[in-house]
């Protein structure tokens, strides 16, 4: 019968710490007359994985993701301009490391949700606060605020996250005051958390989604100052899905429609046969 192996006293003190450090206080208070028993680190193991798994949860459920395609079903062949090899490299999330902007410039429909919800999807995985919202929800949420304390809280909530994801910015135009609060957003983030922007409009367009804006130079000069600016050209990929279903389902009509005339058919072969 084999020994069960006794932990040296610095393997058992460090299990006694991950003990207390996951608030398992029965058992640090035990511990001299449990410590040893082997048991003891497959409770405090299962109890860390749950503790993760349910922190991994509450992250994924603030970050406010949605639903999202895997990159992994991405058609890389589809786009007429894309670098892979540029988007890949932020996969390693090392530019959240440097406080940089990944910002997807494209027309509709060619990937850049789907890559700014993955990417946000990956840094939550690797353990870091997350929000992903689209421009006009966070524009009107922070216009809605009334008072001055409502705003400072509210405007934590986008400026906290160690990575927020502002998408379809471009698709809608807003005032001047809208101009201001993203500029707001920006500037307290700049330098210090990351932004992920996607956006269907040029940067030298952008005064048309806040005509009238003072600080739309201002706004793109700082977001773009430390940015990973990712240009991805196309037709849209929805489009193309959308005709393939179309398609898909106009062959299967065809395809019923045959079926019922050969049943027509042969059902006429039987009466003339019964009639002769």
């Amino acid at each position: 019968m084999a020994k069960t192996r006794t932990p040296s006293p610095q393997a058992r003190e460090a299990l006694r710490e991950r003990a207390r450090k996951l608030g398992i206080f029965w058992l640090v208070e035990a511990w001299d007359d449990v410590g040893d028993e082997p048991w003891v680190e497959k409770l405090i193991a299962e109890e860390e994985k749950e503790r993760h798994r349910r922190s991994h949860d509450r992250r994924i459920q603030r970050a406010n993701i949605g639903r999202f395609k895997p990159i992994a079903d991405y058609n890389w062949g589809w786009p007429r301009k894309i670098d892979r090899e540029q988007i890949e490299e932020l996969f390693t999330l090392e530019f959240l490391g440097g406080n940089i902007n990944p910002i997807f410039v494209g027309p509709n429909g060619v990937g850049k949700s789907m890559f700014s919800q993955n990417l946000a999807h990956a840094a939550v995985v690797a353990g870091f606060t997350v929000l992903f919202t689209t421009a006009s929800k966070l524009l009107n949420d922070l216009g809605a605020q009334d008072s001055s304390i409502s705003f400072e809280r509210r405007m934590r909530k986008y400026t906290q996250p160690r990575l927020l994801a502002i998408d379809e910015l471009g698709y809608l135009s807003f005032d001047s005051r809208s101009a201001d609060l993203l500029f707001e957003v920006v500037t307290r983030r700049y330098e210090e958390k990351s932004t992920i922007v996607s956006t269907n409009r040029a940067f030298a367009q952008w005064n048309e989604t806040f005509p009238n804006a003072s600080c739309v130079v201002a706004l793109v000069d700082r977001l773009i100052h430390r940015s990973e600016i990712v240009e991805i050209d196309g037709e849209s990929y929805r489009h193309k899905e959308a005709l393939e279903r179309a398609e898909a389902r106009a062959k299967e009509r065809r395809a019923r429609r045959r079926g019922k005339g050969a049943r027509v058919n042969e059902a006429d072969a039987k009466e003339v046969s019964r009639a002769r």
